[in-house]
């Protein structure tokens, strides 16, 4: 009788199952991705499925079962790794990693408490498909099919090839022009997957990194002839020259956000002091204006304000570009007699400062060798504020006058740490550690910088000086949206309610104005630099810029973010949808309440669409050629006119 062999399992298809529902369960109960449709669901539940079976597969071309099976453990090992590391980043970005971040692998040992706050110990989940292939391929190895004939193995990698194929046809059905929006990365992780979206990185990444060996400086004349058409650099004759001959005293206020301007909790103001100086006569307090950064945090906000160009979509421009040259703030007022200096409790190489500020040329910088840091005036990322502020002032005095000093604050950071004795307001009551932290550092800072004034008035200083305070980024993330929905006691946080929680605090502190007011005008930081260059009468004469004086009334009437959404006087859009910017409504909605007739509806919709896809089409030429600017290193080919001959 003729005896039947038992059929082998493949490994690398019981692995690829493993991993790609591991990938998937992370993508739906961990990232917090948007999901509109059902086909949206199907390719998210597709595409972890499709990787893994196209990596591990390439085992099979290993003629030794031993180094196949070897193979298949470590790529699981190392495709757990970036699922987990992605998901550590998440918990407090709500983003994906990027090539330019690994290089970002100096700031790691000042991260610290940061990151151990962001790993749990359920992680340790994460590995547990990784554990059960070991264990298989190491108890039933017999019965695991490793070997295959040629025409096996070339059928198995043609299928892996069809199934990605099929994973990217759907995902441009879904998402047009998926690949040239590739500062969308919720997107392009939502549709072809955590692990492709890596290596598409790398192509981006690569082909970046190219721009500034081919570049020859020809886009400058279309950058400078967009610029022209849409960008009116109209200048506020007001407030022209206000601040000739002050000092500028630039106050970076690390992670403060809007919402918790006039804001209470258990009947107490989170921020007293900044909300009396939002109506101070002498305050221009903006109420509608947007952090712009993108993954270098704090370090894209000093970006934005000195240069008026946007920072990358991917990475951090302090690191990937600090040795490009800029047409900078500090550069453009030395011919005003003015010196520049930053001030931060931190170390010259954490966000490679110390090589961008040479670009930048600022003059000086006065970092923790400068101050008294010890671990009783020290909390979180360092030195606390109000120890910073008072230690601050002696070295301000010593700063040549007019100076123009900008002042880095830390305790008001992730995670939010704060000793008992400095807390004066309670935490919030909710289920997110992270915003009940905030409210107690936030109302710190706010003490810290009111205690700074006074000092300042005891100095001699602040007649003399012009007090700018701008929040740098956000400091609470989507992750947090539960928790941020209780606070300002709504339902729950929309699309459009995550674009508006990107304003910021700006006030422009002028003593003895007695002209100031609340500024209801859309506007973001990257319209400092022109705003501060007319305040002290500075001739920007060819400087390429993308933002406005915010006090001129001939402005553009959008303000770009940095993932390509924007804010317009009438629009808010955001993961595709065009939402009402004064009631939050999806336009389609607003329309077709408001409309009587279903013709009517449809001619007003599709004006309204029109207008969001000029704008649109707008905001992604402006980021697209602020990224060459800086990708290619254009301001090399410029000659601005400003500079001393040497």
């Amino acid at each position: 009788m003729k005896r039947f062999k038992k059929p082998k399992i493949p490994l690398y298809v019981i692995a690829a199952l493993l991993l790609g529902l591991k990938t998937y369960i992370v993508y739906r109960f961990v990232f917090n991705i948007e999901l509109d449709n059902s086909m949206q669901e199907l390719i998210l539940f597709i595409n972890p499925f499709v990787s893994a079976f196209l990596i591990l597969a390439l085992g099979v071309w290993f003629k030794k079962s031993s180094r196949q099976m070897k193979y298949i453990r470590y790529a699981m090992l190392a495709m757990s790794l970036i699922v987990w590391a992605n998901l550590v980043f998440y918990r407090q970005f709500t983003d994906f990693i990027t090539i330019p971040q690994l290089f970002m692998g100096s700031n790691m040992t000042d991260l610290g408490s940061s990151i151990l706050t962001l790993i749990k110990p359920w992680d340790l989940f994460i590995f547990a498909d990784v554990a059960i292939v070991w264990y298989i391929s190491k108890k039933f190895a017999g019965s695991l099919s490793v070997l295959y004939p040629r025409s096996g193995k070339v059928g198995v990698l043609a299928f892996s090839l069809v199934l990605l194929a099929g994973n990217f046809f759907l995902a441009e059905m879904e998402r047009p022009q998926l690949f040239t929006r590739g500062f969308d990365r919720e997107y392009l992780v939502k549709n072809i997957g955590l692990l492709n979206y890596h290596v598409y990185d790398v192509v981006v990444h690569s082909k970046n990194e190219s721009q500034r060996v081919f570049a020859d400086g020809n886009e400058i004349p279309e950058i400078q002839e967009f610029i022209e058409e849409n960008v009116d650099h109209e200048r506020s004759e007001e407030m022209n020259g206000v601040a000739k001959d002050k000092n500028i005293i630039f106050l970076n206020a690390e992670s403060l956000q809007h919402f918790v301007m006039n804001s209470e909790v258990n009947g107490e103001e989170v921020t007293p002091f900044l909300n009396d100086l939002a109506q101070d006569e002498d305050t221009y307090y903006f109420d509608n204006f947007y952090e712009q950064t993108g993954q270098g945090n704090t370090s894209d906000s000093e970006f934005l304000v000195e240069n008026s160009l946007y920072p990358l979509s991917r990475g951090a421009v302090f690191f990937t570009h600090g040795g490009n040259d800029y047409h900078s703030f500090p550069e453009m007022i030395k011919e005003a007699g003015y010196t520049s200096s930053v001030l931060h409790a931190n170390n010259k190489s954490f966000w490679n400062r110390d090589a961008m500020y040479d670009s930048l040329e600022i003059d000086e910088f006065l970092g923790e060798e400068s101050y008294d840091v010890t671990p009783e005036d020290s909390v979180g990322w360092g030195l606390k504020d109000k120890p910073f502020f008072e230690q601050s002032i002696p070295l301000l005095e010593d700063l040549e006058e007019p100076f123009y000093s900008k002042m880095i604050l830390l305790t008001n950071h992730f995670p939010f740490e704060l000793d008992e004795e400095d807390a004066t307001i309670d935490k919030f009551d909710s289920n997110s550690n992270t915003l009940n932290s905030y409210i107690p550092t936030v109302r710190y800072m706010d003490e810290a910088i009111e205690e700074f004034f006074d000092e300042l008035k005891e100095s001699g200083m602040y007649e003399d000086s012009i007090i700018v305070i701008m929040g740098d980024h956000i400091g609470i993330s989507a992750n947090h949206n539960k928790a941020m929905a209780q606070y300002l006691d709504q339902d729950e946080i929309t699309p459009y309610d995550q674009v508006q929680l990107q304003r910021v605090p700006l006030f422009i502190h002028i003593p003895g104005d007695g002209n100031g007011q609340v500024m209801d005008e859309i506007a973001g930081q990257i319209d400092l630099k022109p705003t501060m260059l007319n305040m002290l009468d500075v001739d920007p004469g060819e400087d390429i810029y993308f933002g406005n004086d915010l006090f001129s009334d001939d402005r553009k009437d959008y303000i770009a973010l940095r993932n390509g959404d924007f804010v317009s006087d009438d629009y808010v859009s955001t993961a595709g949808i065009c939402y009402d910017r004064e009631t939050g409504e999806p336009m389609d909605q607003a329309i077709e309440e408001e409309t009587d007739s279903e013709e009517e509806a449809s001619e007003e919709l599709e004006q309204v669409e029109s207008a969001c896809d000029s704008i649109q089409e707008q905001v992604d030429t402006e980021l697209s050629y602020s990224d060459s600017i800086i990708y290619g290193d254009l301001f090399r080919f410029v000659d601005f006119g400003d500079e001393e001959e040497e």
